[in-house]
This record gives C-alpha cells, structure tokens and sequence, in this order.
C-alpha cells in the first residue's frame, strides 16, 4: 500500500503563499458577489465562472502538491501548473476589467456596491498573486526542461487565451451577410487555426507527446510561429478594412453593438500578431543562438 506523505514545504514556500492567496482572495470575490445576487448576464456569469474555476484548481493543485500525489498523474506537472497559473492570470485580469465596469454603477451609495468594490478589489490582488506565481515559476534562460515555463511556453497560452476572446466577439450573423464577408471569413480561419495549433502544442507538452513529433520542438515552433505571424498580419489589414469599410458607428450603440465587438477583436488581433512576433524572437534564439558552454 502506498504510503501519502504531507510535504509542508507547498505551503510555506514563496510559491505556495503566493496560491494561498490566490484561493483566499478569489474566495472571497465569489463569496462577496454570489451574497449580492447581482451577476446575471454573460458577463456575470463568466465573472463568477473565472473566481470559481480558479478556486478550485488552486485548491486542488496545493492538495496535489501538500500529499504528494502530483507524481503519479499521467502528465508533466511543472507544464500543467506554469499554464495554468498564467491562464488564471489572463482570466483574473479580464474579469477584474469586466465585472466592475458592468456591475459597478457611480456613484456607489449602498451595501451592494460597496459588496461589489470589496470583491472587485480582492480580484485585483488575486491577480496579483498569479501574476507573482508565474513571475516565480518561469524557468531561467537555457533551461528548456519544461516548455510552458519558458517565454515561449508562456505566450502559446496568453496566444490561445485571446484567441478565445476574439471568438466570444465574434457575430457569426453579421459574418453572414456581410457584403465583404470573404475577407471577414478568412480572418476568421486565421483565428481558429491558429487557435487549433496553439492548443495542440499545449495539450501534447502537457501530456507529455512531444516525443512522438517527427521533428524537434524548437525548430516546428520557429516554423509554426513564422506561419502565424504571416496569416495574423493578413487579419490585422483585413478585420478592420472590411469590418469597418463604409460603415460608422451607430448612434445607440450599447455592450451588444456589432461595431463595439469589431473593434474589440481589431485590438485583440493586434495584441496575438504582436505575441507571435515575441515569440518567433524567442523561439529564434533558443534554437539559432546557444548560451556558451
């Protein structure tokens, strides 16, 4: 019979004092909305989703780590750990945005607003928290033992995360009929099969696979990176030239509005064609520069 044996050191190392406090702090932000009952709506609903997704892996990841049980699971644990402390980050940051500028209303006169500030503050400092995880756990230059630890691990995930922002933009409808939608379909291919790429490398460095690629990592990243950054610097012309092409922005135009969105995913395209191109730097020089020995 296997013997469980509790490792304080997960609890008392900079590491997990940081997830500590990011499972008391995004606790509490759930707690302090779900008392208010105010958070209907999609943007709720994801606000309330992201405190409680990270909670509970949070949670699990310091059981995992306390009784030692992380070792006999199918996976690379540093890989799956680095993701995702930076996914959560991503999705704390997002909702610490989003969840305020909905819910809160000025000026904030009553028990539920002042609710509401309290559980967008303590959202903040969960941020903080696994922004200060990652900072701790990103490994050093020239060790490449756990990709998603490196810099070029770190962007595949903030690249597949604001992809699946632009796709909660997107308005298929609109897509649909649009005089130009060619145009407008393809950025979309270029979304999703980045996307698709993206989170197949994740996936397949998570679940230990990588071996079973016909050629190294390094050299498809620089490969896949260089084809990425080609296609998403067609979509930066192409979404806003016809999305916005002889158009204006409506007069009543509220959270729902098409020309709101559109813009939304021309900066969001921005930001991954400006993460690709970090990232084939970086992938660049793990495999053509060398650290002398």
């Amino acid at each position: 019979m296997a013997v469980v044996t509790v490792n304080l050191r997960t609890v008392t190392s900079r590491v997990g004092i940081a997830r500590l406090f990011a499972v008391v702090l995004s606790c509490i932000a759930f707690s302090l909305v779900a008392s208010t009952r105010h958070f209907q709506g999609p943007y709720g609903t994801w606000c309330m989703f992201t405190w409680c997704f990270c909670f509970a892996v949070t949670l699990l990841v310091l059981v995992l780590e306390l009784l030692g049980l992380y070792p006999r699971l199918p996976l690379s644990w540093d890989d799956f750990t680095s993701a995702f402390s930076v996914l959560a980050a991503l999705m704390v940051f997002t909702t610490s945005v989003v969840f305020p500028s909905t819910f809160i209303s000025s000026p904030c006169n009553n028990s539920t607003c002042a609710l509401q500030a309290v559980a967008t503050a303590a959202s903040c400092l969960c941020f903080l928290a696994y922004a200060l995880e990652v900072g701790l756990t990103r490994t050093k230059p020239g060790d490449i033992s756990s990709f998603l630890s490196t810099v070029p691990g770190l962007f595949k995930v903030f690249e597949a995360y604001v992809a699946c922002l632009i796709f909660s933009l997107l308005d298929m409808s609109m897509l649909a009929t649009h005089d130009t939608k060619a145009g407008l379909q393809w950025c979309v291919a270029v979304y999703s099969i980045c996307f698709i790429i993206t989170l197949i490398i994740i996936i397949f460095t998570i679940g230990r696979c990588l071996a079973y690629m016909p050629c190294p990592l390094e050299k498809m990243l620089v490969g896949y990176n260089a084809l990425a950054l080609v296609m998403y610097t067609t979509a930066t012309v192409l979404w806003p030239l016809y999305s916005f092409r002889q158009t204006s922005r409506p007069n009543l135009c509220g959270t729902d509005c098409w020309w709101n969105k559109h813009l939304g995913v021309t900066f969001l395209t921005i930001f991954n064609l400006i993460a690709y191109l970090v990232d084939l730097v970086y992938s660049t020089r793990m495999v053509f520069i060398r650290a002398p020995p």
